[in-house]
C-alpha cells in the first residue's frame, strides 16, 4: 500500500447534490492521496465506491481550502459545481460561518450560507474559443457542428444544444460522439436544454469522463449562460435536471448557483482495498 495512505484506511464521506453524487476526501494537515488510479478503483460502482466526481480536499495558502477534481475515468475534472457546493455545506456547518473561500483549478471561488441554503460563485464563463478551449477560431455562441451548440467554458469545457423536448435526445448516443469531437482538445462535456419560458429550462447532461449524470452543476451554469447568449432567457433561471432542481444567476461577479445538497455516509476505505490498487 501506498505509504501516503494513513495506516488505519482511508476515510471518505459520501455527498450528493440534486443526485449528483461525490466521494470526499479530507486531506488537509497531509500530502494530497489521489491519484489516478485511485480516482477510477474508487469510481467503479461494481468494486468500488461509485461516484461522478470525486473531491480532494487540501490545505490552502490563499483561500480557505483548495480543492481537486477527479472524474470516474480517472481524468481531471477541472471544474465541479456541486461538488464545490457539497464541501461549502460541509465546512460551513462545522465552523459555523456564513461565507468560505474555495480554490479550484478555476481560481478563488466564493461561498455564501443565505437562508440557509449554500451559494456559490462559480466564476465568470469563458466564451472566448482559446478559453473553453477549442481546437481552432470559432463562433463559441454558434459552433460548425450538428444541432447549432452553444460553447461556454467553466473552468472545464461545454456544449450546449438547445432542443425542443430534452426527453426525446439520446443522451447516451450523442454525448460520447460529442464529447470525443476534434473540436474539443480536452474532450468536453454535453447538455441538452429545452426552453420552458424566460426564467426556466429543463436540462440533461453527459458528463465528460463520467457519462449522463443526474444533475452537473458546472453544465447547468454553462446552460444558463448559453440561454441568455442566444437571447432565449433572463440572468436568473430555475433549472430541473434529472435529479432534481438548481437556480442559477448570472450576476456581475460571476455565475451563482444553489441547490439541494446531502450528506449520505462516512466510511474508510480498507487496507485490502487500497492494497489492489
Amino acid at each position: 500500500m501506498d505509504s501516503a495512505y494513513p495506516d488505519q484506511g482511508l476515510a471518505f464521506m459520501k455527498w450528493h447534490g440534486a443526485g449528483n453524487d461525490f466521494v470526499i476526501i479530507d486531506s488537509r494537515g497531509r500530502e494530497p492521496v489521489v491519484t489516478e488510479a485511485l480516482a477510477r478503483a474508487l469510481g467503479d460502482r461494481n468494486r468500488g465506491v461509485g461516484f461522478d466526481q470525486l473531491a480532494e480536499m487540501r490545505d490552502s495558502d490563499v483561500a480557505d481550502i483548495d480543492l481537486d477534481f477527479w472524474n470516474a475515468d480517472g481524468s481531471r475534472a477541472g471544474a465541479c459545481g456541486n461538488a464545490t457546493r457539497c464541501v461549502a455545506r460541509y465546512l460551513l456547518d462545522k465552523t459555523g460561518r456564513e461565507t468560505l473561500s474555495l480554490r479550484t483549478e478555476r481560481g478563488v471561488l466564493e461561498a455564501r450560507l443565505i437562508e440557509g441554503a449554500v451559494h456559490v460563485n462559480m466564476g465568470h464563463p469563458q466564451t472566448d474559443w482559446r478559453e473553453v478551449p477549442l481546437a481552432h477560431a470559432a463562433d463559441t455562441a454558434h459552433l460548425p457542428l450538428d444541432g447549432d451548440p452553444v460553447a461556454v467554458g467553466m473552468g472545464n469545457p461545454h456544449a450546449v444544444f438547445f432542443v425542443d423536448d430534452a426527453e426525446a435526445v439520446d443522451v447516451a448516443g450523442i454525448g460520447p460522439r460529442i464529447e470525443r469531437d476534434p473540436l474539443f482538445p480536452e474532450r468536453t462535456n454535453v447538455e441538452f436544454a429545452e426552453v420552458r419560458g424566460p426564467d426556466e429550462i429543463r436540462m440533461r447532461v453527459w458528463e465528460r469522463g463520467t457519462g449522463i449524470t443526474l444533475a452537473c452543476g458546472s453544465g447547468a451554469c454553462a446552460t444558463a449562460v448559453a440561454a441568455v447568449r442566444r437571447g432565449l432567457t433572463g440572468r436568473e433561471v430555475r433549472m430541473e435536471v434529472d435529479g432534481g432542481w438548481l437556480a442559477l444567476d448570472w450576476r456581475e461577479d460571476g455565475v451563482w448557483m444553489t441547490g439541494p445538497t446531502a450528506h449520505v455516509f462516512d466510511a474508510v476505505l480498507t487496507r485490502d482495498f487500497l492494497e489492489g490498487i
